[in-house]
């Protein structure tokens, strides 16, 4: 239907940068500002690529593992967490560490310490492989089970029924998590659950803010890269809530014109790792092909920020410069830009 200008986008309102994402990707950014040295990166600091290249452009080294990285050196660990393991290695590598954890990360790995110490089994509901499953599970890894999903619930095996807790990943859709826990819930039906929820606020609000547009629309685009788990979990429960069709995309270049056969309406979201320029790309393209009339779908307003990481704020108080952050912008933009 290129050239009509008779479609409509659903844009989700909030979409695309969490706290902890702008909080990572600017720690990169102030380190290669304010040092003069290679700043390392250990893994992907979010999952997408267009940030990472862009970093990359700008000086940044990543590395899969801290044996990569010159002895005494600088390395950022990224947002979803490292191991007790990981921080050892750097350690005897003697590395200047910056850690750039997402705080509600590390909200978890101090459950997961704190349920290990008090000797319970935990069952971390998440998938096996990601980065930051692997970091949770490090912390304890003789107390923690992982769960991927419902169909993994059967194969527990606990020492004690009385004593098993729940935790999970940050990113998971918040559906299957709970179908996987009340499941879990039918075999132990003593088993606690953490503090609070792990699904951290930026997933759970991307989450509603796609099953609202999802019965109205024929087509759901989601902006983010394939390792991307929430990026994933969006795509996924837009077409549980009722999407004709959903696809995830890295960037316009990956649309394709059989998708848009018989489309009248077009749901947009991203990922909480994709800056909002990939977005305005895809809008800008999206009315090339008639899909001009663009309507925001609001269900939450986020504000939340995350202070620098301590390492950083203090190299930079010592050299009389302030961490004071507006709120994104540009290529930080979040959905309330």
């Amino acid at each position: 239907m290129g050239g009509v200008s008779t479609g409509t986008v659903l844009l989700a309102e909030p979409r695309g940068y969490c706290a902890g994402v702008d909080r990572a990707v600017v720690a990169v950014e102030r380190a290669l500002e304010h040092y003069d040295e290679t700043v390392y990166v250990r893994h992907e600091i979010v999952h997408n690529k267009f940030v990472v290249d862009r970093l990359k452009e700008k000086g940044a080294v990543f590395v899969e593992e801290v044996d990569e990285v010159p002895e005494g050196a600088l390395v950022i660990f990224s947002a979803h967490g490292i191991s007790p393991k990981v921080r050892e290695m750097a350690e005897e590598r003697s590395l200047r560490t910056i850690d750039a954890t997402c705080p509600l990360v590390t909200k978890v790995h101090k459950e997961a310490v704190r349920f290990a110490r008090q000797d319970y089994d935990i069952l971390l509901v998440g998938h096996v492989g990601h980065e930051e499953v692997e970091g949770t599970a490090g912390e304890a890894p003789e107390h923690v089970q992982i769960v991927n999903g419902p169909e993994d619930v059967d194969k527990v095996t606990v020492r004690d029924p009385e004593k098993v807790v729940w935790l999970s990943q940050t990113t998971l859709s918040v559906d299957e998590t709970m179908e996987t826990v009340d499941r879990l819930k039918e075999r132990f039906p003593t088993l606690q659950a953490p503090p609070s929820d792990d699904i951290c606020y930026a997933t759970q609000n991307r989450q509603v803010a796609i099953k609202k547009i999802a019965p109205d629309a024929d087509l759901v685009l989601v902006v983010g890269s394939p390792n991307s788990s929430n990026s994933v979990r969006l795509m996924e429960v837009a077409l549980e809530a009722g999407a004709k069709s959903s696809h995830r995309i890295d960037s316009v270049s990956e649309l394709r014109e059989e998708w848009f056969e018989g489309v009248e309406s077009v749901g947009v979201t991203s990922g909480a790792s994709v800056p909002d320029v990939l977005v305005q790309e895809l809008l800008a393209e999206l009315a090339e092909r008639g899909f001009g009339d663009v309507k925001p779908v609001r269900t939450a307003t986020e504000d939340l920020m995350f202070s620098l990481p301590r390492e950083l704020r203090q190299e930079m108080k010592s050299r009389g410069e302030s961490d004071r952050r507006t709120k994104p912008t540009g290529d930080r933009a979040t959905a309330e830009s």
